[in-house]
């Protein structure tokens, strides 16, 4: 799935907005995810985000799972069921690379961190499990483009500990389009699936920014 197959398909709804926002604002123009695809990262600043990002999006329920069992429309289910079975291969490869990449690397500030990733969980389970229509789904939609940049940090991962790459089970960008399009019908759902994915951004950027913190204070 490419981001801007997504923002040229949707590009005159809320897909197109949702995109932007992602390229504004989400992990592929974060300094710290970019600086990890570099062959020379350090291997424990690539263990250390693994781990957290592990901890963040590697659970189960996660972001999809508790959007589909908080009443969406008809429209999205087929969509968000593929989500959630796509993501769940996805967390068996993060935890398959957390145990290649062995024990989190000793960082300053270890208990504030893993709160931190603790209230971020929170705050996503929150927002999937909006009452407003389009919230969830703007979140979700918001996840699966984004997560085309973290993938790219994954598979540099795998590339770096010696594992094979994943095929990408995940929808397809008309398949993403075509659930947005569905649930935004309304001013008031466009408005809160560009909220969903404006505040999923928000822990997504605060995640990476959490990551380049503990990586100065490994480092310093």
């Amino acid at each position: 799935m490419s981001a801007n197959t997504i923002r040229a398909i949707g590009s005159g709804g809320a897909a197109g907005a949702v995109s932007a926002l992602v390229g504004a604002d989400g992990t592929a123009t974060h300094p710290h995810a970019r600086s990890l695809l570099s062959p020379a990262a350090p291997m424990r600043d690539l263990s250390d985000a693994l781990h957290i990002v592990c901890m963040l999006h590697g659970r189960f329920p996660g972001v999809f799972d508790h959007a589909l069992s908080h009443g969406q429309p008809d429209p999205v289910i087929p969509w968000l069921e593929l989500a959630a079975n796509g993501f769940a291969e996805e967390r068996d490869r993060i935890a398959a690379l957390v145990s290649a990449a062995g024990p989190l690397p000793s960082t300053p500030g270890q208990a504030e961190s893993e709160a931190a990733v603790s209230a971020q969980r929170h705050a996503l389970d929150t927002l999937v499990q909006s009452d407003r229509v389009g919230c969830a789904i703007g979140a979700a939609a918001a996840m699966l483009i984004d997560w085309i940049a973290v993938r790219a940090f994954l598979d540099r991962a795998a590339e770096r500990l010696g594992l094979d790459p994943a095929p990408d089970q995940l929808p397809d960008p008309i398949a993403t389009v075509t659930a947005l399009d569905s649930v935004t019908v309304t001013p008031g759902a466009e408005r809160a699936a560009l909220f969903g994915a404006q505040q999923f951004l928000a822990q997504q950027r605060g995640l990476w920014d959490l990551l380049e913190a503990r990586a100065s204070a490994r480092n310093a």
